[in-house]
């Protein structure tokens, strides 16, 4: 059984939804981000996506795309990323890491090559935002032999069908895009939310993340009732920013963050 499969099943028993934090690797300095990860699974994270920055990322908003640009200042590349997931390994075992990013870093590396390298490094699950599943076939097929999950997006406007499709090629858990527009976005409305992972159920057995908007432990919370995991991305990346240049402080305010969350969940 993968770690994301393991780990939602164990969450399931507990009837504890799964929180997920996004940070960018490398933001705002290499140094950061293992301590960080680290940090963010002692606040009460359950899973962790690490963003691998890009020079285009179309899907994120201005908050995220900062990060990027942070992280690129240093170079950061996907083979980089895969070595911070290494080193994380050498104290944390459990704890599943998705790497979130776009196409263009994994095909100038070569799915395969891809695919054996970043699960030898310990990572469990890649999205990635800008391949369709009627375009993944062979990429499909390189994340499957090394036992990698592909996870997608589902948006607002998807159709039953391709809610279908997508649910087809997906593993480890798929990921609902709570609000339309790009990552950062406001107005999260939790009724269209709980419709539309009632929706979602109806085509698949896989829990169900919601991500895009959740921004405190309100918000967290009210998606929590609806959904199996909440995804939390630029409310933390704002803080790591309004930090920047201070490591103690941007653990600090993230693990703040993230344990206000935890608690709002678990009430």
């Amino acid at each position: 059984m993968s770690r994301i499969k393991s780990r939602f099943a164990d969450l399931e028993k507990r009837h504890r939804t799964a929180l997920i934090p996004y940070v960018t690797a490398g933001d705002p300095e290499p140094s950061v981000t293992v301590p960080l990860m680290h940090a963010m699974v002692e606040a009460g994270a359950d899973l962790l996506e690490l963003g691998v920055p890009f020079s285009d990322p179309m899907a994120d908003g201005p908050v995220i795309q900062a990060a990027s640009e942070r992280a690129l200042v240093h170079h950061i590349s996907l083979k980089n990323v895969i070595e911070m997931v290494k080193e994380f390994r050498q104290r944390d075992n459990d704890t599943p890491v998705i790497l979130m990013g776009y196409l263009n870093p994994v095909e100038v590396m070569g799915y395969e090559h891809f695919a054996h390298t970043a699960a030898r490094a310990g990572v469990d699950g890649v999205l990635t935002v800008d391949i369709p599943p009627e375009e993944s076939r062979d990429f499909l097929v390189a994340l499957k032999n090394h036992k990698l999950d592909p996870i997608y997006l589902i948006a607002p406007t998807s159709s039953g069908e391709r809610i279908r499709s997508i649910c087809t090629s997906a593993s480890g858990f798929v990921y609902y895009v709570s609000v339309k527009g790009v990552t950062g976005a406001a107005n999260l409305e939790v009724a269209s939310v709980a419709d539309k992972v009632a929706e979602i159920r109806q085509s698949t057995n896989l829990p169900i993340g919601v991500g895009f908007g959740i921004n405190d432990a309100n918000s967290a919370a009210e998606v929590g009732k609806v959904a199996d995991a909440v995804v939390v991305g630029s409310a933390i990346i704002r803080r790591v920013a309004d930090n920047a240049g201070d490591k103690d402080a941007i653990v600090s305010e993230v693990s703040a963050l993230l344990q206000s969350m935890r608690m709002a969940l678990d009430k």
